[in-house]
């Protein structure tokens, strides 16, 4: 019976595991910064319904899955392999796992933001990397992430709004001020973005934002 009570216990351990994998995928990869700069380019395009929100989101997730493939491949080779061939515990795979992505999140996380969340804790003064628990180190990088996505989100935004500004001053001049701006600029933004292949611009440097 306690047997069968230990195995009852891990398998919801598991399940519940498994129901943060989501989470854990939105918030512990680039998949926030890739989203929320795609998001931008559509309201910048001032189209809100183009690409639609599927697209969005699958695109951000091979996107995520191609940035974070070196970390991914790390893991697998240090932990995932050895767990298999039963060299090492799955405690040990865990800790082994761990590195990897805390590697990336470290590289990614503004030493401010750490900072921050070291402060609250209330936890002495990291002097290594190793100092800070990972439970710091998530929330300050999920807020380098969100500050990240929008700086790059601002400059995207500008080509579009200064488009936006000249079509309305060119509307008034002509006294045509019951016509919406946006039915003007529309065409313009989509042209340009199109012209500079605008896609592959910000994907490309959305991309090696993360190197």
């Amino acid at each position: 019976m306690k047997a069968d009570g230990g195995n009852a216990l891990q398998l919801l351990l598991m399940i519940g595991g498994l129901s943060l994998i989501p989470a854990a995928l939105f918030t512990l990869t680039g998949f926030t910064r890739i989203l929320i700069v795609l998001g931008f380019i559509r309201s910048g395009l001032g189209t809100p319904t183009a690409p639609p929100n599927q697209v969005l989101v699958g695109i951000a997730l091979f996107l995520t899955i191609f940035v974070m493939m070196p970390t991914f491949t790390k893991i697998n080779d240090e932990a995932i392999k050895p767990l298999r061939a039963e060299k090492i515990s799955q405690t040990e795979a865990i800790h082994r796992a761990e590195g990897p992505m805390r590697e990336f999140m470290f590289d990614q996380t503004r030493t401010k933001d750490i900072a921050l969340f070291a402060k609250l804790a209330k936890i002495e003064r990291p002097k290594t990397r190793k100092d800070i628990p990972t439970y710091v180190l998530i929330p300050a990088f999920i807020i380098s992430e969100l500050k990240t996505s929008f700086q790059i989100g601002f400059l995207i935004f500008l080509p579009f709004l200064v488009i936006d500004l000249v079509v309305s001053s060119t509307l008034m001049s002509m006294g045509m001020m019951m016509l919406p701006p946006v039915f003007i600029s529309l065409p313009f933004k989509i042209l340009l973005f199109v012209l500079v292949d605008g896609w592959n611009l910000v994907i490309q440097q959305l991309v090696l934002s993360f190197r």
